[in-house]
């Protein structure tokens, strides 16, 4: 399976550009996507734009991404206070 994140373009420097997720900067290329400009977001997979998308769809997706992590940290305590009844 792959996945792809949503990124906002931050700044472009020739075929790569800076984009930011949830506060933390990556470098992406752009080369599939030469028309993408800084405020633009961009699907990213292993560091390269594939698709530029519109904000509304990446904030929604940015928004599961979030449910998804929270619900692996209450399940990750769940376990840890299963695990303090055994033995």
């Amino acid at each position: 399976m792959c996945l792809s994140i949503p990124a906002k373009i931050e700044s472009i420097n020739g075929d790569m550009a800076t984009v930011s997720v949830g506060g933390a900067t990556y470098e992406a290329g752009i080369q599939l996507v030469p028309e993408a400009k800084p405020g633009d977001y961009i699907l990213m997979h292993t560091g390269l734009a594939i698709q530029i998308i519109d904000e509304e769809e990446a904030r929604a997706s940015l928004e599961v991404f979030k449910e998804f992590e929270d619900l692996n940290k209450a399940m990750d305590e769940e376990e840890k206070r299963s695990g303090d009844h055994l033995i």
